[in-house]
């Protein structure tokens, strides 16, 4: 594949979620989880289904409604920091070629983690990190709500209709759908539903994502 940047057209962005579509945090994401249960005496695989669905507060109130949700997050977060410190972390193959390939300035990371977390875990896989990075601190309503999208939007300059989402989970679908813009998924072997593409890899869907990136007439990659 060659180094030479693929040019963006005036608008076209490409917006990427991070766990599950950049980054393998699956097995990472178990392991705080599994540890943070065990400090509440609460059943692991019940706390890891309901937090795979929901947001950590509507988390805490399902499986511990009689703890004090702020040291609930307190301790998730002690756990999460810790895990970027020590964990290992793999980029999904062909992340690191595609990041690489695209403009600084036409993609962005939406993601419902934390911009320090995200930021630790690319320096620990090698991927760059753009200067737009919308995160969990920077709005009120989270993913399935259309509001972490539209604003990666609005910070780069461009209209919504403007922009590719690359998703793995469902809520991350739903909120691109609810931005109106364009939304394929990746890293699942089934489609998730609504998505306009689906591809069982991040590796298989490059080509495609650079050709949404490329303005028509240029070459693309060799």
């Amino acid at each position: 594949m060659s180094s030479e940047l693929v040019q963006s057209s005036p608008g076209k962005c490409v917006l990427f979620d991070v766990d599950g579509t950049l980054i393998d945090a699956v097995g990472n994401q178990r392991r705080v989880w599994a540890t943070w249960a065990g400090r509440y005496g609460l059943d692991v695989a019940e706390v890891y289904r309901v937090a795979l669905r929901t947001r950590p507060m509507e988390t805490f109130a399902k499986v511990a409604p009689d703890q004090d949700p702020r040291r609930c997050l307190a301790a998730l977060h002690e756990l999460e920091d810790e895990d970027v410190r020590s964990g290992e972390y793999t980029a999904f193959d062909g992340a690191s070629d595609l990041l690489g390939s695209l403009p600084s300035g036409a993609w962005a990371l939406v993601t419902s983690n934390y911009e320090h977390r995200v930021r630790g875990r690319f320096a620990r896989t090698g991927l760059p990190v753009p200067r737009v990075v919308v995160d969990a601190a920077a709005v009120k309503e989270g993913k399935p709500s259309p509001v972490p999208y539209l604003l990666a939007a609005e910070q780069l300059g461009t209209r919504p209709e403007e922009c590719l989402v690359i998703e793995d989970a469902p809520s991350g679908v739903a909120a691109g759908l609810r931005a109106g813009m364009t939304v394929w998924g990746v890293n699942t072997p089934a489609a998730v539903a609504g998505v306009h593409r689906h591809f069982a890899s991040l590796r298989e869907a490059v080509p495609d994502i650079l050709a949404f990136a490329q303005p028509k007439g240029t070459a693309g990659l060799s």
